[in-house]
Formats: structure tokens, sequence, C-alpha cells
């Protein structure tokens, strides 16, 4: 992490752009299987998560556009309600398109979320 060291004496001013919440984000990236159609989203953290959630997306037929400052998502053409296991693996986060799905399609099928240590209990035979 890059560090700022200010000495006294002297004003300070500038301008600093700030991207949106991830922890808003996420869910509303999510909830978008729920419209029937475009949903567009302005200040959308360029990170990891966000990008698996748009990959996840597109992976079960929806289209993610992403221009200057908005992500214009459609989910018109999803036809799926499983979540690949390599990406719901990549983040945690992936278990909230659950909820969507299955208020979508009355079902869904996903793996265990990536850094879950449910899943290493599960596997390790731990309890």
């Amino acid at each position: 992490m890059d560090e700022y060291i200010i000495k006294g004496g002297k004003k300070v001013c500038g301008e600093v752009n700030i991207s949106g919440s991830k922890n808003a984000a996420l869910p509303i990236i999510a909830a978008s299987i729920l419209n029937a159609g475009k949903t567009t989203l302005y200040n959308v953290p360029n990170i990891h998560d966000t990008k698996m959630m748009f990959e996840i997306l597109r992976k079960i037929g929806g289209e993610v556009v992403k221009k200057n400052n908005k992500v214009i998502i459609d989910t018109n053409k999803i036809d799926k309600y499983e979540i690949p296991e390599d990406l719901m693996r990549q983040m945690r986060s992936s278990v909230i398109f659950v909820g969507s799905l299955i208020g979508k399609y009355k079902k869904a099928t996903f793996s265990y979320p990536g850094d879950c240590d449910i899943w290493w209990i599960h596997q390790t035979s731990l309890r």
C-alpha cells in the first residue's frame, strides 16, 4: 500500500475519485437476475469480486457491457440456474446469486463458495 507523508505548515488540497461500495454492488448485481431486462449501474468498483460476478452472469447467459462509469447488465437470455464451480470458488460472496436464481427458477445448483471454512471442514472430515 502506498503511503502519504504530510509535513505540516502547508495547505493540503486535491481530488480523489472514490469508487462505489463493493458490499452494495454485489447484491445489486445478483438481484439483476430478477429483472427481466436491462439493469444499469453506475460507479461499480472495478475489483476482483465484481469481475467474478460479471463472469458468472455471462456464464449463465447474461450480457454485461461496461461503458465509462456505467455497467449495463442484460438478463433477458439467462437460461441456466447452475453457477459454475470454478467461478463459485473464486470468492465467498458468489453465494448471493443463489437467492436470485431460486427466486427466478425455483432452484439453483452451486458448490461451496471460495475461501469457505465449511468446505475445508467438510473435505477433511473435521468436526
